[in-house]
């Protein structure tokens, strides 16, 4: 079922413009490491505490990233290719979010804006399945970025509260089921026998519309995150009257 695929350009960005005031009241960004902006060499592999303690963020990143990317909620709801490759782009943000951070600690806040400035000139995209994975990208790259920040404690916190509110929000989804190619005469008896099937397999109808004109009929409705839409096709294949049948196409979110 293809899905609707969501833009963003250097998303990060927002991230650093998040996390800057933070860091800067804790003392992160200082006016000399603002300033100094020229990098150290083939020296800095001898420079063993930065490299143990960017190792060390890398992978806390790495690591709540894929707290939130792997999601049992969200596992269960991966029925196309792009929504199984999402958990892959969310780990990746979160490791731009941190070398991004280190790089703002080690050498200045403008270093970031110019890392993020050059992403924009070449108009970095990234492509989602939905609205909701957008969410879930930003946050990502936001504790990815207070990684990198030296704001472990603040990373970890905004990772068990985006896991308990992804759990939350995940427990019911939004549907849309369309039906076409109907009979004009049985189209008020098919919406009728459509929306009674929704309801039969535990959801909810918010709004339904019937066009005449297109031989169709389309809802939307809430159901609960259990909701099997194979086992939904199969029940309408069986329990809809053949005349009161049409093609059905839907999406969820």
């Amino acid at each position: 079922m293809p899905r609707p695929r969501i833009r963003l350009p250097a998303l990060a960005a927002l991230a650093l413009l998040a996390l800057a005031p933070a860091a800067a009241a804790q003392g992160v960004l200082s006016d000399e490491a603002s300033e100094r902006i020229e990098g150290v060499g083939w020296s800095g592999f001898t420079d063993y505490d930065f490299i143990g303690h960017a190792v060390l963020m890398l992978a806390l990143a790495t690591a709540l990233g894929a707290t939130l990317a792997y999601h049992p909620r969200t596992l269960k709801r991966v029925d196309s290719l792009d929504e199984a490759e999402a958990p892959k782009v969310y780990l990746t943000y979160a490791v731009v979010g941190t070398v991004t951070g280190l790089m703002v600690v080690q050498y200045g806040l403008v270093v970031g804006f110019v890392v993020f400035g050059i992403g924009g000139l070449f108009r970095f995209r990234t492509t989602l399945p939905s609205v909701s994975h957008t969410g879930q990208l930003i946050l990502v790259t936001l504790i990815g970025l207070s990684c990198g920040l030296d704001l472990p404690h603040l990373g970890v916190l905004a990772t068990a509260f985006g896991f308990a509110l992804i759990y939350v929000l995940e427990h019911a989804l939004t549907g849309q089921l369309e039906v076409k190619n109907l009979e004009s005469e049985h189209l008020e008896e098919a919406s009728g026998a459509y929306r009674a099937l929704i309801e039969q397999q535990g959801g909810r109808v918010i709004r339904q519309e019937r066009s005449y004109a297109k031989k169709q009929v389309s809802f939307i409705f809430r159901a609960p995150n259990r909701f099997d839409w194979e086992r939904f096709e199969r029940a309408c294949e069986q329990q809809i009257p053949p005349a009161l049948q049409g093609t059905v196409d839907w999406e969820v979110h």
